[in-house]
């Protein structure tokens, strides 16, 4: 079985875990798009996804080290952690889909809003190098994915992110502390990334100057993109920003209309927000801009299109989204692609 390591140079403890249960990958979802009709998801509602299973933890056993390229190394209690000022983040909250597979659109999402301490506060507490450029972050899960063995879980993002503002230390969800299916006691939340990055058990933050070299940097959530002679070297872009996308809520797959005036609604979410939400009632033929509430942070946004059909029979509804940069939500074969469904309009 193969088994990637990180350099010794980065070894270093682990808080006590009780157990790990279920000691597994654990995937449940418990809504469909056509069932996310809150604005902010409830707790209960919200997927939970782990890689090698659910770590259970204590609160008083726990710690959050800081080190790498730092002034002052520092390892602060869950109770230090909360003695910062506490910023609530409402924040649209996406799973990337399964890494081997980033064709395939999973529609794993939820929009929650999260409490925790400002990552630039807690970094400016212990300086930052100037020659540091990312900053990794470690859960204590660990374990085999897809025959490729993890002796460390970690993400990265870069340090230029943190001006755009709101990455968390989270230790609440929707006003509760979190549980330990969604990362409890300390996760980090990146608002605008995909969920993977924004790793839960969250107990060491290092800050370097490279990229880390773990399976879930290296392997796992890299998307390949077309080469440039600029730099023939790079062949993959890392998943971090939430690419455009939105699903109809309402109408639902399969449902039978009456020919009368219909509400087309649903949500629209991407980093940087949403522009402009397209809904077709052909199948992609025929596009009408729908009505879009602002972006409210990093939310997700509500577009309604009303629609009056003309003849009983099916209709194939879709919608597709363009983010503040003019990226399009594409019409198949990626994680973000078009939502359709059908449904039928009766006498």
């Amino acid at each position: 079985m193969p088994e990637q390591r990180l350099p010794p140079a980065v070894d270093h403890d682990q808080p006590r875990i009780m157990e790990v249960s279920p000691a597994k990958t654990v995937r449940h979802v418990p809504l469909a798009p056509h069932q996310l009709t809150d604005r902010i998801t409830p707790a209960r509602d919200v997927f939970i996804l782990s890689h090698v299973g659910i770590p259970r933890a204590r609160a008083e056993d726990w710690w959050l080290d800081v080190t790498g390229l730092v002034s002052r190394l520092r390892r602060f209690t869950l109770n230090e952690i909360k003695q910062f000022p506490k910023k609530t983040v409402s924040s649209l909250h996406e799973c990337a889909g399964f890494p081997m597979a980033p064709h395939i659109a999973t529609r794993r999402v939820a929009n929650v809003a999260w409490g925790g301490a400002s990552l630039a506060t807690i970094l400016d507490a212990v300086g930052v190098e100037p020659e540091a450029r990312y900053l990794w972050s470690y859960g204590v899960d660990r374990g085999v994915f897809e025959d490729v063995k993890s002796n460390v879980y970690v993400k990265d993002m870069p340090l230029s992110r943190i001006p755009t503002g709101d990455v968390l230390l989270a230790y609440e969800l929707n006003g509760e502390p979190l549980d330990c299916e969604h990362g409890f006691p300390l996760r980090l939340l990146i608002p605008g990334y995909y969920g993977t990055n924004s790793v839960k058990w969250l107990y060491r933050l290092e800050l370097s100057d490279r990229r880390p070299d773990g399976p879930f940097t290296t392997r796992y959530y890299n998307d390949p993109i077309e080469p440039d002679p600029a730099a023939p070297e790079i062949k993959t872009r890392p998943v971090w920003e939430i690419a455009p996308e939105s699903v109809i809520v309402s109408p639902a797959k399969g449902d039978r209309l009456s020919l009368e005036d219909i509400s087309i609604w649903g949500w629209a979410w991407a980093d940087g927000g949403i522009r402009d939400v397209e809904v077709s009632t052909d199948g992609g033929n025929n596009w009408m801009k729908a009505e879009l509430e602002e972006r409210m942070g990093w939310a997700w946004q509500r577009f309604t299109l009303p629609w009056q059909p003309t003849a009983p029979g099916s209709y194939t509804l879709q919608s597709r989204a363009t983010n503040s940069l003019g990226r399009v939500q594409p019409a198949n074969n990626a994680r973000n692609c078009v939502y359709e469904i059908e449904v039928h309009v009766v006498e």
